[in-house]
């Protein structure tokens, strides 16, 4: 349980973050949800089972990212988990209708920097800025989003993989360093799930598998998970949030610089090296 402790989610608006979220606040923790469209971050922590706060904010940037947690430890006291859940699965002018194969050949460099500007930048900002407070509240846990695509090769998506893969790294390189200070961190990498990021997956693949063309983008990704999930079923949001709970919890005391996928088996068809 999670009574009495702060947590921070960024990109806690929805998705999995929003998952992440209620789970923390179900558990008792008392949840900020940081994410760049604030509305939406105050409708989901206003839904939290246990009251919580909600700060626009962008955390790739280091003085919005600042601020907003300084909030948070003003409005409730302290910190005590962070999970660095913002990122994006689409980098710029890649929408729901672009096609999502965005291998070496046809990446711009721009598309690059902003892969690892959402996707491993904003881990590092976020955490750099919220150190000083878990170790003044003497320890604390930092979980870690990243992502199956971190483990295994990722033609469609290069950037995104290698930002993930950077933020299994640092996950590494941080539990090592602050375990004096009795901060643990983890990271967990999801498998499958119904993200808008998949959704303009999927239909892509609609567009350009013919075997697809005659199934909505909801139908492809289901056929896609029923092929290569050796569970069968789908990752969600809940799954991720339980996992980030335990990792947060002192039951998860002394478990550090790990990596976990929650992926229903996917990686064991793909293991990584």
């Amino acid at each position: 349980m999670l009574t009495g402790k702060t947590a921070i989610v960024t990109g806690g608006a929805r998705g999995i973050g929003a998952g992440i979220a209620r789970v923390l606040a179900s558990q008792g923790a008392r949840v900020a949800v940081l994410d760049l469209d604030g509305p939406e971050a105050e409708k989901t922590a206003a839904s939290l089972p246990t009251p919580g706060m909600a700060a626009a904010c962008d955390v790739a940037v280091e003085a919005d990212t600042a601020k907003a947690v300084r909030s948070v430890v003003e409005r409730f006291g302290g910190l005590d988990v962070v999970v660095n859940n913002a990122g994006v699965g689409r980098g710029p002018g890649v929408s729901q209708t672009t096609p999502q194969s965005l291998g070496t050949g046809t990446l711009s460099a721009a598309q690059w920097d902003e892969y690892l500007s959402q996707n491993l930048k904003t881990t590092f900002v976020t955490t750099s800025v919220a150190l000083p407070y878990l170790k003044t509240r003497g320890g604390g846990a930092i979980v870690n989003i990243a992502s199956i695509a971190g483990l295994v090769a990722s033609p469609r998506l290069p950037a995104y993989a290698a930002a993930k893969a950077g933020v299994i790294s640092l996950t590494k390189s941080l539990a090592l360093e602050y375990a004096p200070h009795d901060i643990r961190v983890n990271a967990i990498c999801p498998g499958f799930l119904w993200t808008r990021a998949w959704e303009g997956l999927a239909a892509a693949l609609q567009r350009s598998v013919p075997e697809y063309a005659a199934l909505d983008p909801r139908g492809v990704f289901l056929e896609v998970v029923k092929r290569g999930v050796p569970l069968g079923r789908e990752q969600t949001p809940q799954d991720i949030g339980q996992l980030a709970a335990f990792l947060a919890s002192d039951a998860a005391r002394n478990i550090t610089g790990q990596w976990i996928a929650v992926d229903g088996g996917i990686t064991l068809r793909q293991a990584p090296g």
